[in-house]
């Protein structure tokens, strides 16, 4: 069999074990939409002049935080417990190319980014009055596809690094929440020290470009600079990911 069926049935399976697991699946979902809630209760009451101002950024910035928990969060744990159950072992003990297997892991993280972006952009739309960017759709596909494959390739670079299953979970959240914070996803930072560290990682960027396709007239239009960043720290995440990826589990 050729490399694209092994690919396309190896997303297949990705999929399927995705969705048995309905627990993982269910929490996957809904938490960015309640995290969508909650900011919007907690901050509008608070800041909000009338205008929606609030929600209409949180709209970008939830779908931003939804795409990298799917493509980095969840897929940096996971291969690091795969691995050290052995099931990256057996894998590569199997005739499918090992970059099959890694690929289909990126492109499942990609399918589910882009479903992640539609659900919470339809939510926002639905009980938020958010208006939906079509004018930009053929923008936000490419920012989402590059996002997605940037922070799935990132993934892999950090599980290749990940001593342990027991350690995933405090390393990835110590590498990802701090920059969720600083990077204009939970919360607005415009100026000062915290936008020069942030602006060296591609969550900014791509939390900026997201926010240009839905508010373009607000945030300008989209700068191919952040695609740059975006696509260069993916391309950085597949060369450590394939210096250091390791298939056994770790003493």
């Amino acid at each position: 069999m050729s490399s694209v069926p092994l690919l396309m049935r190896q997303v297949r399976y990705e999929n399927r074990a995705f969705w048995r697991n309905p627990e993982s699946a269910f929490f996957t979902f809904a938490f960015p939409l309640v995290f969508m809630v909650i900011i919007n209760l907690v901050f509008a009451s608070a800041f909000d002049d009338g205008t929606g101002a609030i929600i209409d950024f949180y709209t970008p910035a939830i779908i931003a935080f939804a795409v990298i928990n799917a493509s980095f969060t969840t897929l940096a744990m996971t291969i690091a417990i795969a691995r050290d159950e052995g099931l990256l072992k057996r894998i590569h003990g199997t005739p499918m190319p090992t970059s099959s297997y890694l690929s289909a892991r990126v492109l499942h993280s990609i399918l589910m980014g882009l479903l992640l972006a539609l659900i919470v952009a339809l939510f926002g739309a639905v009980f938020f009055s958010v208006e939906l960017p079509l004018d930009q759709l053929p923008a936000a596909i490419v920012v989402l596809v590059l996002g997605s494959a940037c922070f799935a390739a990132l993934a892999l670079a950090a599980a290749a690094l990940i001593p342990s299953a027991q350690a995933a979970p405090a390393i990835v959240n110590a590498i990802i929440l701090p920059l969720l914070f600083i990077s204009n996803i939970f919360i607005q930072v415009q100026d000062g020290i915290l936008v020069t560290i942030s602006s060296l990682f591609p969550i900014r960027h791509f939390a900026n470009a997201l926010q240009s396709v839905y508010h373009p007239e607000v945030a300008g239009p989209l700068d191919p600079v952040d695609l740059l960043w975006v696509a260069g720290w993916g391309l950085a995440g597949l060369l450590v990911a394939w210096r250091t990826f390791t298939w056994e589990p770790r003493s």
